[in-house]
């Protein structure tokens, strides 16, 4: 691997206890990586993946000219269990395969995270953990977690706890999904492809705010109309596997970084804990991850800013190589957690 290449792996981690009680047997965690560690083991950066989206959807946020940049910092990117890269219903054979496939949680992630990190990576310090979305909750869980080796938390378009508007639009696009008589609760023999383009649609509403659909917005992504977003949505969804999105769609209808044996439900102590240097990083206009929601979790961290994208893209304004306005803001709040480090 050169410096600027991303090298693509798994760390194979043998059983891995849940805190379900349950164990996901020969568990496998994909990862990219681009960079080198270098010799003191403090220049780690982890950025966790989103609800639905490949190690590669946080390429974007890395480059030569971004604060993330692999000349400097070793990046590593871990995707999510359930997700489809890692283990996963699709991937997973045998007793665990499919619908069987046990469920995970934020904790199971940053566990299983905090194995490759100490087992790969000589136990380095965290310079950064960042995400959007399901990225963004695990950053916060790592933070808290572990608040010693985590210098600094990027945290947008997430909260630290699915709250209750937030589990009852997820329940809403599962209802989509599971109405499909092909998904046969779980154990279809085919891709329920009607209720996976129902997913879809259903879910782009929420992804996007009212004024971005009033204002024409989507055709800055391209599309001619608004069927054909939805028409992507509906492709979108018919490339990935009915369990897998259900699978991560409950680690994330269940998220909540105080929900562990280390804090047993008590989400205030949780947050006291995140006292590094922390920008959580709201969209004004999200539908589900609401700013409001954020603004009270930022209140609860000792360490952490709260900085409101003003877009009108909804959820996906935090996206990485998403909306630019917000993204030179995050970039910008990135490059400001890193700095003063080094000063």
């Amino acid at each position: 691997m050169t410096k600027n290449q991303w090298l693509k792996d798994y760390f194979e981690a043998g059983d891995l206890p849940l805190s379900s009680g349950g164990t996901l047997r020969s568990a496998r965690l994909h990862y990219h990586q681009i960079g080198h560690l270098n010799a003191p083991k403090d220049n780690l950066i982890l950025l966790p993946t989103y609800y639905g989206g490949a190690a590669a959807g946080n390429h974007p946020w890395v480059g030569p000219t971004s604060p993330l940049n692999p000349d400097k910092y070793c990046i590593v990117i871990p995707s999510m269990l359930g997700a489809g890269e890692s283990s996963s219903p699709a991937n997973t054979p045998g007793s665990q395969s499919g619908s069987r496939f046990p469920a995970i949680s934020l904790y199971d992630n940053v566990m299983l995270q905090k194995r490759l990190v100490e087992e790969v990576f000589g136990g380095a310090s965290l310079a950064l953990v960042m995400g959007w979305s399901m990225g963004g909750m695990q950053a916060l869980q790592w933070g808290c977690l572990f608040p010693e080796q985590v210098r600094s938390v990027l945290a947008t378009c997430c909260t630290a706890r699915c709250y209750p508007h937030n589990q009852v639009f997820l329940e809403g696009v599962k209802a989509a999904l599971a109405c499909d008589q092909a998904f046969q609760d779980g154990h279809y023999q085919q891709p329920p492809e009607r209720g996976l383009r129902a997913f879809g649609r259903v879910y782009a509403g929420w992804a996007y705010s009212q004024a971005f659909f009033r204002h024409e917005r989507w055709r800055e992504l391209g599309f001619q109309s608004i069927e054909g977003l939805l028409q992507f949505w509906e492709q979108d969804h018919l490339a990935q596997d009915a369990n897998n999105l259900l699978t991560v769609l409950n680690t994330w209808q269940q998220g909540n970084i105080g929900n562990n044996p280390v804090f047993e439900g008590n989400y205030q102590a949780a947050l006291a804990t995140l006292t590094m240097p922390a920008r959580v990083m709201p969209s004004a206009t999200d539908l589900y991850f609401t700013a409001e929601d954020a603004a009270q979790d930022a209140l609860q961290m000792p360490g952490a800013r709260l900085e409101v994208l003003a877009s009108e893209w909804g959820h996906i304004a935090g996206g990485a190589g998403r909306e630019s306005q917000s993204q030179r803001k995050i970039l910008a709040a990135a490059a400001e957690l890193l700095s003063e480090q080094a000063s």
